[in-house]
C-alpha cells in the first residue's frame, strides 16, 4: 500500500492553489504499512479531513513533497512519464526550437515549469542531459530515459546523467555521470545558438555544460555591441563575449575567476572567428577587477553566480550586487551599456531593481532602464509556482 500523508487543518491551501510543494511543517500525520518510508517514493497527500489532493515524491528536508499530479485516477508510470516528457516537447515544438537550422541547444525540461519539479533536462543537438535534484527523479531516471527515447525516436543518439552534484548529498545514493544510454567518445561537442558556435562538454563543465538560460539575453547583447568596447565579466565560456564580436564590437575583454573557463572563453572565440577579433581574456576574480577598469568600457555585462542561494543570507547577497553594480556604474563610458543580472531565486525583480537603484544613486549617474530582461520561454514558469522566476536583467543607459 502506497504511503498517505494527512496534511494540518488549513494547510492545504496552497495546494488548493496548484503550488508543487509541501513543506514538512504542514504534515500532521503519515500513514504506512511498510517498516519505513524512504526518501523518493511515491506517496498520496490527503487534506486532515480525508479528502485526495496530490501526488508526489517524498524526500527528507522542509519541502516533504514534491507533487507530481494532483489528479487521484493519474497512475506515475510509463505512460504518465511518456506524457508528460511529450507535452513538454510540444512546448519547445511551439517555440521553435525542436527542428532550428540556428539553434539545436535547448532545455526541454524546466523543473516545477514543466510540472516535473526536481528534474532538469537539456538537448544539446542528439544528446539529452539529465540532472535530478531529488531522489525521487533520481530513481525514476530510466523511466525519464525510456520515455524520451518513445517520445525523440531517431532524433536522439544518446542520454547522459549528470545527477552526482545535484542530488541531495545525505540521501547516501553515491551517483556517478555517466550514460543511460547511447555514448559518444567525444569529451566536447560543437552546438549551434542563434548561429553562432560554442563547444559544450557536458560531462566535465558547470551545470549541464552551457548556460541556455541566456540565449535571448545574449542576442540582445549583440544587438548592442557595434562600435563598443565591451567587458564581459563573470564570463564563463564566453557567451556573451562571442555575442558581442559577432555584433560588431572593435574589443572584447573576458575576465573569470576560473582559468579553466577562460581558457573555454577564447576557444569559443576562435571557434567563431579564429584571430579576427581582438579578445582578451583574463582569469581574476571579477569584483577585484572591475576596480580597475577607468572608463575604457562603454558596454559592460554583470552575469554573477548566484550571491543567494536562500534567503538567510539575502541581506549579505543584496551587498555584494549594489557594490558590484556601483563599481561598474562609476566606471562605465558616458552612453556606456550595462547588461546586469540575478539568478539568485531568493532575489524577486522588485529587491533586484531597487538594489540596482541604489547602486545608481551611490554612483551618481543619471541612468535610464532600456529592458527588463528574464529567462527564456524554454525555461518557463509554472503560474503557480512564481518561485520559478529566477532569472532578473536589467539593460540600462549610463549618461
Amino acid at each position: 500500500m502506497r504511503a498517505q500523508i494527512y496534511l494540518r487543518h488549513g494547510k492545504e491551501e496552497s495546494l488548493m492553489r496548484r503550488h508543487p510543494w509541501i513543506f514538512s511543517g504542514a504534515i500532521e500525520q503519515v500513514k504506512f504499512e511498510g517498516k519505513e518510508l524512504t526518501e523518493g517514493e511515491i506517496v498520496d497527500v490527503y487534506t486532515k479531513s480525508g479528502n485526495f489532493i496530490a501526488r508526489g515524491h517524498y524526500q527528507i528536508g522542509s519541502i516533504a513533497v514534491r507533487v507530481l499530479s494532483f489528479e487521484q485516477s493519474e497512475e506515475i508510470d510509463a505512460k504518465w512519464w511518456q506524457k508528460r516528457i511529450a507535452v513538454a516537447y510540444d512546448v519547445r515544438e511551439t517555440l521553435g526550437l525542436t527542428d532550428n537550422a540556428d539553434t539545436n541547444c535547448y532545455r526541454l525540461i524546466h523543473g516545477e515549469g514543466d510540472s516535473l519539479p526536481g528534474l532538469v533536462i537539456d538537448i544539446y543537438d542528439s544528446t539529452a542531459v539529465i540532472q535530478c535534484h531529488s531522489v525521487g527523479m533520481y530513481r525514476s531516471r530510466h523511466a525519464i530515459a525510456d520515455a524520451l527515447r518513445a517520445v525523440y525516436g531517431e532524433q536522439l543518439t544518446a542520454i547522459y546523467d549528470k545527477s552526482s552534484q545535484t542530488v541531495p548529498f545525505k540521501a547516501g545514493l553515491n551517483a556517478v555521470d555517466g550514460y543511460i544510454w547511447g555514448h559518444s567518445d567525444k569529451k566536447s561537442h560543437v552546438v549551434l545558438e542563434n548561429g553562432e558556435k560554442f563547444m559544450v562538454n557536458w560531462e566535465e563543465g558547470q551545470k549541464t555544460g552551457f548556460f541556455l538560460d541566456q540565449r535571448q539575453n545574449r542576442e540582445l547583447v549583440k544587438h548592442y555591441s557595434k562600435g563598443r568596447t565591451v567587458l564581459n565579466t563573470f564570463c564563463y565560456t564566453g557567451g556573451f563575449s562571442v555575442y558581442a564580436a559577432s555584433g560588431g564590437a572593435v574589443e572584447v575583454c573576458s575576465v573569470d575567476a576560473s582559468e579553466r573557463a577562460v581558457k573555454l572563453a577564447e576557444e569559443n572565440m576562435r571557434l567563431n572567428f579564429g584571430d579576427t577579433v581582438k579578445h582578451s581574456a583574463v582569469a581574476a576574480d571579477a569584483v577585484e577587477y572591475i576596480k580597475q577598469i577607468g572608463n575604457k568600457y562603454d558596454l559592460i555585462i554583470l552575469d554573477p553566480p548566484a550571491f543567494a542561494k536562500h534567503h538567510k543570507v539575502l541581506g549579505n547577497a543584496m551587498q555584494g550586487y549594489k557594490r558590484i553594480n556601483a563599481r561598474a556604474l562609476s566606471q562605465i563610458k558616458s552612453g556606456g551599456i550595462l547588461f546586469t543580472f540575478s539568478c539568485s531565486q531568493a532575489v524577486s525583480k522588485e529587491l533586484f531593481r531597487t538594489t540596482v537603484f541604489s547602486a545608481a544613486a551611490i554612483a551618481g549617474r543619471k541612468v535610464r532602464i532600456l529592458h527588463q530582461l528574464t529567462q527564456p520561454a524554454d525555461h518557463p514558469i509554472n503560474i503557480y509556482h512564481p518561485e520559478g522566476e529566477y532569472l532578473k536583467g536589467l539593460v540600462l543607459y549610463v549618461e
